[in-house]
């Protein structure tokens, strides 16, 4: 093996080199979006389902301070809850969830003369947001 085609070969080692490694950065740049993608999702399904689980007619009610829910009695109670960072019932802010935010929308559509309506939660991190849609019908009518 002479100088020169040690040379080529180290040359065509590089570049090969180079092409796996700018993979690897790749996938690993993005490797941490299909977590925070399931965390929106964690946070909007733990928010529908608080939301569905409340009773269907509006009761009066106490507002609440800052982003606590404890107050709340009804589903139309949700209706424009807005809340930059993640908080429990209580408003108690969580930590790890600082860089979320979620919001509620709650509007009043029969489905066939039923009474319902349409739940709509949407968290946002950045410039991507997650929407989850559910209904809640007044079955107890």
């Amino acid at each position: 093996m002479t100088l020169i085609e040690l040379i080529i070969a180290i040359v065509i080692i590089s570049v090969g080199l180079v092409g796996l490694l700018a993979a690897v950065t790749t996938t690993v740049k993005g490797s941490a979006d299909p977590m925070l993608r399931k965390q929106m999702l964690s946070v909007a399904e733990e928010m529908l389902e608080e939301v569905a689980l409340k009773p269907y007619a509006a009761v009066a009610n106490a507002a609440p301070a800052a982003c606590a829910r404890d107050t709340y009695n009804d589903i139309f109670d949700y209706n424009g809850y807005n809340a930059a960072g993640i908080c429990d019932m209580d408003g108690t802010a969580i930590p790890a969830l600082a860089g979320y935010s979620i919001t509620v929308a709650v509007t009043g559509t029969p489905l066939a003369g039923v009474p319902a309506a349409k739940i709509t939660v949407t968290v946002s991190r950045g410039g991507e947001n997650l929407q989850l849609i559910g209904w809640r019908t007044d079955w107890a009518s």
